[in-house]
């Protein structure tokens, strides 16, 4: 109903440095998940879930190999607070003829980092998690839940590869059964800890070029629309988090479905 970017060809810019402009050329697409009008992906079987990611997969393979595309963002809204427009389950994807900022800043953190100390700082971070167990949520086959250290807004929770992978287009077939796995054990865990709250669900993919499966990890990270942003961190693009992260994860784990 609202597509952001549509048609193809070349994404020529135009108009003075002040005000420079381009078409928006890319491509916004809607994935369906299933055909019942009132079921939510927490609770879809692993199977439904699985071919949700799968679809995902799909098309992010396709629209990024796009001459004029440079970056796909996949995405669900769920929830009127969360900007969905549409209350039949579905989730989004969005092929932009520009590189991501906010993606550009994380794959420059990661390669200052791996240039500083020669490891992935996704892999320390996961080490890390992993030792002190104060934050991590849950743990599927090869992906980790869990709230970040220095969580922006109450209960943010990623979900990250525990292999070095930075496009989520190279994820192989046996992987998606498990990323289904937590997505649906974390989903359910919110919907439970939280009151049902909205959410956004994003994934922050590299494009493939060569050296980014060093340095990064592509992610999952779910934003319940428990808190909303004010003057202050409107002003100061600092954060503002009631909850700590560790008391997050504790009631996260205790709400777990087993």
């Amino acid at each position: 109903m609202y597509g952001a970017l549509v048609g193809e060809g070349p994404a020529r810019r135009t108009g003075s440095p002040m005000f420079r402009e381009m078409p928006g050329v890319g491509g916004h697409e809607v994935v369906i998940e299933s055909p019942r009008h009132d079921v939510r992906l927490d609770e879809m079987s692993q199977e439904e879930v699985a071919e949700v990611v799968d679809t995902w997969r799909t098309r992010y393979r396709a629209l990024i190999a796009r001459p004029e595309v440079r970056a796909v963002v996949v995405f669900k809204n769920f929830g009127s607070l969360a900007g969905t427009s549409l209350t039949h389950p579905h989730s989004q994807v969005v092929a932009t003829p520009v590189f991501l900022p906010r993606l550009l800043r994380r794959l420059d953190v990661a390669t200052r980092y791996f240039d500083e100390n020669g490891v992935c700082v996704y892999d320390d971070v996961i080490a890390a998690e992993r030792e002190v167990r104060l934050r991590v949520v849950d743990e599927c086959g090869a992906f980790l839940a869990f709230e970040p250290f220095a969580s922006s807004s109450p209960y943010e929770t990623w979900v990250l590869p525990t292999f070095h992978q930075g496009s989520f287009g190279d994820l192989a077939d046996e992987e998606v059964d498990d990323l289904a796995c937590v997505l649906i054990r974390t989903l359910t865990a919110l919907r439970r800890a939280c009151g049902d709250p909205d959410f956004n669900l994003v994934l922050y993919s590299a494009p493939t070029n060569g050296h980014t499966d060093e340095v990064f990890h592509w992610h999952v990270k779910i934003i319940p629309k428990i808190a909303t942003p004010a003057g202050f961190e409107i002003g100061s693009a600092m954060s503002i988090n009631t909850v700590l992260p560790e008391d997050a994860a504790e009631v996260l784990r205790s709400a777990h479905v087993e």
